[in-house]
């Protein structure tokens, strides 16, 4: 008897691994990207998806921002973390003072908290920008960050 319950136990887990899911690679030659529209780019920004909301509703783009380009305003429902990976820029929060940020440093934009990030005026930034979709939407875009407000005016 014990030997028949090893056996079945041995063929439903033999069962359940050929259903399994497989890793995937996507390459980076795969993702693509674009220039990011002027509706909510000032400057030039270059865009380029990671990952859909494939994984529970959760996206990531990589955003290289030239010098003196920016996002618009605009606020994200189930909030957004930015990863710096090489440069430096800033962010702010409508409001309050921006904020210098540089290569290693995160970034925790709550959810529905309007703000800004982009390069500095002299150097260029890059960024992961992660962020879940509710209700089909991942980001509310708002009117483009003014000269002044950009330059700390």
């Amino acid at each position: 008897m014990k030997s028949l319950m090893t056996a079945t136990a041995l063929l439903i887990a033999a069962g359940s691994a050929s259903v399994a899911q497989e890793m995937t690679v996507t390459k980076a030659a795969e993702l693509g990207g674009q220039i990011g529209a002027a509706e909510t780019f000032t400057g030039t920004a270059y865009v380029a998806p990671v990952f859909g909301p494939d994984m529970h509703d959760v996206s990531a783009g990589h955003v290289t921002f030239l010098p003196g380009a920016r996002s618009a305003w605009h606020t994200h429902p189930a909030g957004q973390k930015l990863v710096v990976t090489s440069g430096t820029g800033w962010t702010q929060e409508r409001g309050q003072e921006k904020i210098l940020i540089e290569a290693g440093d995160v970034v925790w934009c709550p959810p529905g908290v309007e703000h800004w990030h982009g390069a500095t005026d002299t150097t260029a930034m890059s960024h992961y920008a992660i962020q879940a979709n509710v209700d089909g939407s991942a980001v509310t875009w708002g009117d483009h960050v003014s000269d002044e407000d950009y330059h700390g005016e």
